[in-house]
């Protein structure tokens, strides 16, 4: 017999439903699988672009609080700006020239104050290497060792936040 005339015996007819349901249902769980994969893939993808919209936003939302921190301190400084403008059109040799500027100067430590800027260093405190730089140094047995003797320029800090170390002498 050729195979086209070939009766199939009751075995093979019934395996092959088996072998078809069997691949359709490989099929059916591969397709779910592939469904499955592709939805956690655009999942990662929105997250991926979540999180970088995210740091987009807080880049120009520091930015912004930073413009805004600048602008405060601004409008804070600009009357001082404008008395010093008023200061060097008078005349310097007068008593309210002298007067204006240590005016100028108090209303500007007013404000560093306000800001919660310190001042670091003062003659006879100890020298810290954290909020001072030595520029000199001096033999002095009157003071004791490490201790600043004069501050060349003032240093500043706010918080624990060092702005600008002082400049000292210090007698060793």
């Amino acid at each position: 017999m050729s195979e086209e005339n070939k009766i199939p015996n009751e075995e093979e007819t019934v395996e092959t439903p088996k072998k078809e349901k069997k691949k359709s249902k490989k099929d059916s769980e591969l397709e779910a699988l592939k469904a499955e994969l592709d939805n956690k893939n655009d999942q990662l993808l929105r997250t991926a672009a979540e999180f970088d919209n995210f740091k987009k936003r807080t880049e120009r939302e520091k930015a912004s609080i930073a413009e805004f921190a600048k602008a405060g301190l601004i409008k804070q400084l600009l009357p001082i700006l404008d008395n010093i403008d008023r200061a060097s059109s008078a005349d310097h040799d007068s008593a309210d020239y002298i007067k204006g500027i240590e005016m100028i100067v108090k209303q500007f430590e007013s404000i560093v104050s306000n800001l919660g800027i310190e001042e670091i260093a003062q003659a006879g405190d100890q020298f810290d290497p954290n909020f001072h730089e030595a520029v000199m140094h001096i033999d002095d047995e009157s003071l004791g060792e490490n201790v600043i003797t004069d501050v060349l320029q003032k240093g500043y800090k706010i918080g624990d936040t060092v702005i600008r170390a002082a400049m000292v002498k210090v007698a060793n």
